[in-house]
């Protein structure tokens, strides 16, 4: 049992609902005329704060790095902000891999490499250790007969691309972790299996995200013991279980995980043996929340950090 409470940590994807912001769609988050970017951060810091939630992970826009510097000038003045609030950034989500159009093409693997880089170095100014990353989605059959699978002609470039951003991510002091994505070629058991296979572990780490694996119908502590060397951080989200339903893989496929996701508590997470699991390979993270575009993020936010608290309380 730990001798200190365990920092709560949430991903700001919570904050992406836009009837928390007056806005009519989801579109209009990403325009500054809608919603400034000083705005947006100062509502975020004042709902983690209200939450009783210290730290975060950064995401897409409006709540990624362009936008901090939009709204406080420089990295420098974010990190104060984030100081004088006693907030802290711990990780950030890296999505271009996993909307990268072509692996193969040369431009864009130097595209992504850039943009690593650049997020590593914000990410090390900030004292944040991990950047996470998607990888690409599954593929739709063109007989139309559900996804095409993820054998090993597919992994092998992807392990490459990784091998590469992990290097470069390693540069500023900031690990790659690869986050179990739903429809994603990293989502169940078997996806973990193949890719952290095909990786070094000195280059490349592992965030497993309870809700996805669970949409998968994967179990979570059974992929995070059989890899609990590779995990540098984690995503806690619940979910009502395994997603069965045939889905093509499109904009939409997002939108169709959301109604299997769960308040923390009202899924079938087992949230006793995740959390005995991770002080069992002394885990040393705090609570990193992730909930999906939550109407009312801060009152969901408290209710998710007080159920965890009691789960947590006598055995992290």
């Amino acid at each position: 049992m730990s001798t200190s409470p365990r920092a709560f940590g949430v991903d700001l994807i919570t904050f992406f609902h836009h009837d928390f912001w007056g806005l009519s769609d989801r579109a209009q988050l990403s325009d500054p005329t809608a919603l400034e970017p000083v705005k947006f951060w100062n509502s975020v810091f004042d709902g983690l704060q209200a939450a009783g939630v210290r730290e975060l992970e950064m995401t897409f826009a409006p709540a990624d790095r362009k936008s901090a510097l939009s709204a406080f000038g420089s990295v420098h003045a974010f990190r104060a902000e984030l100081d004088r609030r006693g907030l802290s950034v711990v990780s950030s989500y890296f999505g271009d891999i996993e909307h990268a159009t072509d692996i193969s093409d040369p431009a864009v693997r130097e595209a992504i490499l850039q943009a690593a880089d650049t997020e590593a170095e914000f990410l090390a100014a900030l004292g944040a250790k991990h950047l996470v990353a998607g990888l690409p989605m599954r593929r739709n059959d063109p007989s139309g007969s559900g996804l095409l699978p993820v054998d090993m002609a597919t992994a092998l470039p992807i392990a490459d691309l990784l091998h590469t951003v992990g290097a470069v991510t390693a540069r500023h002091g900031v690990t790659l972790a690869l986050h179990t994505e739903s429809h994603s070629v990293f989502w169940n058991a078997r996806d973990v299996d193949l890719f952290l296979l095909l990786t070094d572990p000195l280059l490349v780490s592992f965030c497993p995200d309870t809700g996805h694996l669970l949409l998968s119908g994967s179990d979570p502590v059974q992929v995070a013991a059989r890899h609990s060397d590779r995990i540098a951080l984690a995503h806690w989200k619940d979910a009502s279980g395994a997603m069965r339903e045939d889905v093509q893989v499109d904009d939409t496929v997002f939108a169709k995980h959301q109604p299997y996701f769960r308040p923390a508590g009202q899924g079938v997470m087992d949230w006793f043996a995740w959390a005995r699991l991770l002080r069992d390979i002394g885990y040393s993270g705090g609570v990193l929340l992730e909930l999906d575009v939550a109407a009312d993020p801060v009152a969901q936010l408290t209710q998710a950090r007080q159920f965890l608290e009691n789960v947590t309380r006598t055995i992290l």
